[in-house]
């Protein structure tokens, strides 16, 4: 093992790393960027290089962007990949308390740790997990999107029913389009464009960056100065007593999530936020800059992008668009994921191995530049500052489908989200309907196909299935059984 991470400890794979972890972190932060549109920026260049630094550059990619996501959820409420939505709920209101440098801290080194679990879980516990993502069908997936909407429950304190109706409505926005069984249009109301669906970025952005805009407009004020110097303080060793299980506890719902086909980053953050505003010994100060949250978000994300490469490496099954792009770069180079590859391209894969761990420190190091650069541009008097997030944001809208409509959906959204602030309606419930929506639908549709339309055979149709439901009743539970408690 060691000759073969020698062998492919080269200068040209050293650069490759440097320069995909830097483009990966910059992509990531800008508002509509994200991982997707970094690889396939880069993938191009690869073609012409060798299979190791073509990988390692496409993994850096990929790695820095999930991170990346969190500069511009904390710095200006607007996760830059979806993969940071639940970064937002105590990251932002952290900067705004004046801590934006403390948050991101604890968001590195969240993230970082995440990843670095996530390489131990890949070169440990690739082969085992394998087996158990395959025992994953759509029953089994629709039970874990289950668990993951109970976290609009826990985000939604304090106006439960709203929060329930704003993840209903995201629910809603996720079904207009096309069926993903009948193929056949479906609440597109004669618009052409909408027989696409609603792009999630594009709803994003219009949700939380031009709401924004339009909200500190109306304020005649911001909060932009408590980030204008922001610099990246990182956590003491002091600080982290008593959060060491929480982050085991993330990593490792990061982990699993990834490790499942068809899931992904974004399912993994909430449901490990979700349990962690449940169990937290700090739970009550979630939603208004607590720590506890910003790390059970980054440490399942980022830990989802070693663990995803398990049934990629080792199935050859691509969980999502991000590793189905590096899938295909493997086979453009001669390699061919599956049961056979550590036999015939052992070397190759334990040079991925080491470089998921450099590419982890590596990141840690890059953070601090990246940011500064953020800061640096936050010096900026206020009107330029928020003409260059409108500016970014649209462009972004319009760069991930090509499609101009998208500019108008978040337009659209971005005065909706003003108005839904207005009336203290939260926005993240809708956010995680519109998320995890078009997911649910696709398991809970297989399902009942496999199952003649027999929602109840769901409950007892694996050990899986039934403890993941199992789960979600507890998590659904918790918050009850604790109230009673407390009044006896």
């Amino acid at each position: 093992m060691i000759e073969a991470i020698l062998a492919h400890a080269t200068l040209g794979a050293a650069l490759a790393i440097l320069i995909g972890t830097l483009i990966g972190i910059v992509v990531g932060g800008l508002p509509g960027l994200g991982s997707v549109v970094g690889l396939t920026i880069c993938l191009p260049f690869t073609f012409s290089m060798e299979a190791g630094p073509a990988i390692f550059l496409l993994l850096a990619v990929y790695c820095g962007s999930v991170y990346g996501g969190s500069i511009s959820a904390i710095l200006i409420n607007t996760p830059g990949t979806p993969q940071a939505a639940a970064t937002t709920l105590d990251g932002y209101p952290m900067a705004r308390a004046g801590k934006g440098g403390a948050a991101l801290g604890w968001a590195t080194m969240a993230s970082v740790l995440g990843g670095l679990i996530s390489c131990a879980v890949l070169i440990l516990a690739a082969p085992q997990l394998a087996r158990v993502a395959v025992q994953f069908g759509s029953i089994e997936v629709f039970a874990l999107i289950v668990m993951a909407l109970t976290c609009i429950a826990a985000v939604s304190e304090g106006s439960m029913l709203k929060g329930l109706l704003m993840g209903a409505m995201g629910l809603f926005l996720s079904l207009i389009g096309t069926d993903p069984v009948l193929g056949v249009p479906r609440f597109e109301f004669g618009v052409f464009n909408l027989s696409a669906g609603l792009d999630l970025i594009a709803v994003v952005i219009g949700l939380f960056a031009l709401s924004e805009v339009l909200e500190r407009a109306a304020l005649r004020g911001s909060s932009i100065e408590s980030v204008r110097n922001v610099r990246i303080r990182l956590p003491n060793f002091a600080d982290w007593r008593g959060r060491w299980g929480g982050l085991g506890r993330a990593s490792a719902i990061g982990c699993g999530v990834g490790a499942l086909p068809g899931t992904g980053a974004a399912t993994a953050a909430f449901i490990a936020y979700a349990l962690a505003r449940q169990t937290s010994p700090r739970r009550a100060g979630f939603g208004a800059g607590e720590p506890d949250g910003i790390i059970a978000a980054e440490s399942s994300n980022n830990a989802v992008t070693g663990s995803a490469m398990i049934p990629t490496l080792a199935l050859g099954i691509p969980g999502d668009v991000v590793t189905a792009i590096l899938l295909n770069a493997l086979i453009i180079h001669g390699v061919t994921p599956g049961v056979r590859l550590m036999d015939e391209n052992g070397p190759l894969v334990y040079a991925i191995f080491a470089a998921l761990i450099v590419i982890n420190l590596v990141m840690l190091a890059m953070a601090f530049p990246v940011v500064r650069l953020f800061g640096q541009l936050l010096r900026i008097p206020e009107r330029f500052v928020l003409a260059g997030v409108v500016s970014l944001s649209l462009i972004g809208a319009a760069a991930v489908r090509g499609n101009p409509f998208d500019v108008l959906i978040a337009v659209l959204f971005g005065i909706a989200g003003f108005a839904l602030r207005r009336g203290a309606y939260p926005l993240a419930p809708l956010v995680i309907g519109l998320v995890l929506g078009p997911q649910l639908e696709r398991a809970l549709r297989r399902g009942l196909i496999i199952k003649g339309d027999d929602f109840g055979a769901f409950f007892t149709h694996s050990w899986i299935a039934s403890g993941i439901f199992a789960a979600t009743a507890v998590l659904l539970l918790l918050p009850v059984a604790r109230r009673v408690w407390m009044r006896r």
